[in-house]
């Protein structure tokens, strides 16, 4: 019985399916699949069953859960504890708008602030407490999030619009992959609007939605200060709605104060700064050469 083993049961009991589980792992589904196989052979118990579209526990599987949990995130906090002359990991989970745009940026002012070693991933909300709790990501930004022994606060308020072209049509709605997430201020908008599924096409990421909007394929949900730029060369212009400009914020969500890590506070606390606000509203202005860092992408998998 390993620590890959019991995290991928915690996580495909708890997100419903290997599918979700892979997702949010980082890793593909068949080892996520072979993972759980190892796990249930070794204890002689399914653990979970397909009911539907989901995966639901046996009751040996709702015994060994809260167990699994507690092992997995203790299993993370001793590789933290290895060789503490290092410096301090930190691991930030984003939805796939701020990942694109501002976690370079952001990361990358931090890390020469402090000495952290800074990587970055992409979550769906649905995802983040998991994450936090099994102590595989320190912080989370983006949508807000709920739930036991976690913090959330909102760091920025943003004005979400929908934007395209002056002679664009406007039967499509072109978004980006954070829309696939039902907790996103994309889908908030899309509901609030009625758009219908059949409406809506999903580009690979959010510069290429708004660049086949700036071509007039159809209109595009946009952060209004993310779009700043391309709104004042004319590349694109707002297309009013019943329901924009949508008031939104930006949130941070950890684990409670005593439980969450070092880094995990200083990054809080950088999150505050005028210098973090500024990185977070003007991400193109980019930063000098010298200090650039690029930022890494990964999900933890022990």
């Amino acid at each position: 019985m390993t620590l890959s083993q019991l995290g991928a049961f915690v996580f495909v009991a708890r997100l419903g399916s290997v599918k979700a589980a892979a997702r949010a792992l980082g890793v593909s589904e068949p080892a996520v699949s072979q993972s759980l196989a190892q796990l249930r052979r070794h204890l002689g118990d399914p653990l979970v069953t397909r009911s539907g579209d989901r995966m639901e526990l046996t009751e040996g599987g709702r015994r060994l859960l809260g167990i699994a949990a507690r092992i997995v995130a203790l299993g993370a906090e001793a590789v933290a504890a290895v060789q503490p002359g290092r410096p301090a990991r930190l691991h930030v989970v984003m939805d796939a708008g701020l990942a694109e745009y501002v976690a370079g940026p952001l990361l990358c002012l931090f890390t020469q602030r402090k000495p952290v070693d800074a990587t970055t991933g992409v979550a769906d909300a649905a995802e983040i407490p998991l994450l936090l709790t099994s102590r595989l990501a320190d912080v989370a930004l983006g949508a807000q999030v709920t739930g036991d022994g976690l913090t959330c606060r909102p760091v920025l308020r943003c004005r979400l619009i929908v934007v395209g072209s002056p002679r664009g049509r406007r039967d499509h709605w072109l978004v980006g992959p954070s829309a696939a997430d039902p907790a996103s201020d994309t889908s908030r908008l899309l509901r609030l609007l009625r758009v219908q599924e059949s409406q809506v096409r999903v580009f690979a990421n959010q510069t290429a939605a708004w660049k086949a909007a700036a071509e007039g394929a159809g209109v595009a949900p946009a952060t209004a200060h993310l779009v700043a730029a391309a709104l004042r060369k004319g590349e694109l212009t707002t297309i009013d709605t019943p329901a924009t400009p949508l008031a939104t914020y930006w949130y941070a969500t950890t684990l409670d104060q005593g439980t969450r890590s070092t880094a995990a506070d200083t990054f809080l606390h950088f999150l505050t700064t005028p210098a973090a606000t500024q990185v977070m509203r003007t991400p193109d202005e980019g930063v000098p050469r010298s200090r650039f860092r690029p930022a890494v992408h990964v999900s933890i998998w022990s």
